[in-house]
């Protein structure tokens, strides 16, 4: 398992050098939303809560990440430590106030949290940029390798970031997976109760998985913001939550490799149809409709459950 998930980490650093500069820029762009959809797979993949407030955590990482960029100057490694502290701590807050409910409940908690969020971020648009957004185009100093100085606008440099990233998403639910704090995870998906009568604390648990959950989205905002220099309230909206969602269905809920598979499959539908029609969504709604028919547990799911009992 851990040489397949690095082989496919090679893979992806080996594709900087053959991809042209747009599919490179786009790949870039879908390791950070894979990491994105990685931190939401841990919380509805493994642990069963479904979540309909994701893009607050994720908005938490990029708001405090841009903001201290923008407004003080900070540095790329002092923002992103921020963004991701910033996430970790709501998503705590967060937990600590919507995990008394479960199932249908939990969904329309989070989903109100991060309504309020999104309304807060329009409510003090001077500050946040609103719906328009702020951009960090010359703002960000540059990166500091030794004696080298990188410019974060350089394409190889955000590729390799996103690839940092996403190795990290992707490595830290590969760990998780085979860890015992995974399998009480999975427990409290398939069983809570008779997991509680077992003797373990299924809320601390929970706790544990939202916040874990909230920081990789929170990490992927963060890293978001920093390579494409752009932060705005749209990302904060419900729709950024239901993203992950599809992407984690589509790829394959409760399995490591589903939501980079998710995000890359809907990212390149979205791109192709968008070139060949102006209803694009109506051919992406389609698509996805036909593919979850196909696969109902989605694209990795499939495989595992045909031919990889193996895969995580």
């Amino acid at each position: 398992m851990v040489a397949l998930h690095l082989a496919i980490l090679g893979a992806l650093l080996g594709a900087q050098f053959v991809v042209p500069p747009f599919q490179r820029s786009l790949l870039a762009r879908i390791m950070v939303l894979g990491a994105y959809a990685a931190g939401y797979n841990v919380l509805f993949g493994y642990t069963g809560l479904m979540s309909l407030g994701h893009a607050m955590f994720f908005a938490a990482g990029m708001y405090a990440t841009g903001l201290l960029v923008y407004y003080a100057g900070a540095g790329a490694g002092a923002a992103f430590a921020v963004g991701l502290l910033a996430s970790v701590a709501l998503s705590i807050l967060i937990g600590l106030l919507t995990l008394r409910t479960s199932g249908v409940a939990f969904l329309i908690a989070t989903m109100m949290f991060a309504q309020v969020f999104y309304l807060t971020l329009l409510y003090f648009n001077r500050v946040t940029g609103g719906d328009q957004g702020l951009i960090l185009a010359g703002r960000l100093p540059p990166l500091h390798l030794g004696s080298l100085r990188v410019p974060f606008a350089d394409p190889a440099v955000k590729y390799n970031i996103a690839l940092a990233v996403f190795a990290a998403g992707f490595l830290l639910s590969l760990g998780l997976v085979r860890s015992p704090a995974g399998r009480v995870l999975i427990a409290v998906r398939e069983n809570e109760e008779r997991t509680r009568m077992l003797g373990y604390n299924t809320f601390a648990y929970k706790l544990f998985a939202l916040a874990l959950s909230g920081g990789l989205s929170g990490m992927a905002g963060s890293a978001y913001t920093l390579l494409f220099s752009y932060l705005g309230a749209s990302f904060a909206s419900i729709l950024f939550s239901i993203y992950p969602l599809l992407w984690t269905l589509l790829g394959g809920a409760g399995t490591t490799i589903g939501p980079l598979v998710g995000a890359g499959v809907m990212t390149y539908i979205v791109d192709l149809a968008s070139s060949v029609t102006d209803s694009y969504l109506i051919v992406v709604g389609v698509a996805l409709v036909l593919i979850v028919m196909r696969f109902p547990a989605g694209i990795v799911g499939a495989i595992r459950a045909r031919w990889a009992p193996w895969l995580p």
